[in-house]
């Protein structure tokens, strides 16, 4: 397997903090396990470069090229968040002129929108400048630097900038959803359709909160995770024996909770 140097030691320094800490048995075991699966993960992705290279295998965006940093094996073989991507075709289909990607990490949603959307403009979102550095890079990668930018933090009263565009919101931002998804207290939301990662995981009852709220603009749609197995037969040489422990890690999302999408439409008159 294809670890790199930094990656293995990384992974060891946390299962030796794990195997020090005073947390219970069983805490420490699951944490020690997950730094095992991640090291695994990620030396899978790294072989999976070398058979494929740098361009996602399949799914919707097919034929991006990831920066090194996108090194999990489900963002690699474009399966990726596999549930919602007959939402990314429907939001491609549908066209728009504006995408906000508010919390968009290193850019896999906001720079495969863009190259699916010639016509969009798409805006990213994050908090963290290293993120947004590293977002920038894959801008270039796939040169669509013309149509896509990031910043930082974004606010709800920043809606009614976009208020007269035909505007997606496409937010994942770890339970913050709560504050910023409210059509009360920002009107513009009411003409956007949005798709949200709810983590009721970190906020019990999110799901269910933010659900009422729009319920009389737009029709509502709660798509739950799926595990899913990736079949890459085609990638491998004849009669090759593929260990059950990495099949399942090549689809492996690392989740610890429920975090269901949400897909708000506008409601037609």
């Amino acid at each position: 397997m294809n670890y790199l140097p930094q990656e293995a030691k990384i992974s060891l320094d946390v299962a030796e903090s794990v195997l020090k800490s005073n947390d219970p048995e069983p805490l420490r075991l699951k944490k020690l396990c997950w730094s095992l699966m991640l090291l695994r993960s990620t030396g899978l992705g790294n072989a999976l470069r070398q058979l494929i290279g740098n361009s996602i295998y399949s799914g919707p965006f097919k034929g991006m090229t990831l920066i090194k940093e996108c090194s999990r094996p489900p963002l690699i073989l474009g399966c990726y968040e596999h549930e919602l991507h007959p939402v990314v075709e429907d939001i491609i289909a549908r066209g728009y002129d504006r995408i906000l990607n508010i919390g968009c990490s290193l850019g896999y949603y906001a720079v495969g929108f863009a190259r699916r959307m010639p016509q969009t403009k798409v805006e990213g979102f994050d908090i963290d400048p290293g993120v947004r550095a590293l977002f920038n890079s894959m801008v270039e990668l796939n040169g669509v630097g013309d149509r896509v930018c990031v910043s930082g933090e974004f606010f709800g009263k920043n809606f009614e900038t976009y208020a007269n565009e035909k505007t997606l919101v496409f937010m994942d931002i770890e339970g913050a959803e709560e504050e910023l998804l409210n059509p009360e207290a920002f009107p513009a939301l009411k003409k956007m359709d949005v798709v949200v990662e709810l983590h009721d995981v970190m906020r019990p009852g999110i799901s269910e909160k933010i659900l009422k709220r729009f319920e009389p603009t737009h029709t509502l749609e709660v798509i739950q995770n799926k595990n899913i197995l990736p079949d890459i037969s085609a990638l491998l040489p004849p009669q090759t024996f593929l260990d059950p422990y990495d099949h399942m890690l090549l689809g492996w999302e690392s989740r610890d909770g429920f975090t269901p999408w949400g897909v708000f439409r506008v409601k037609t008159a």
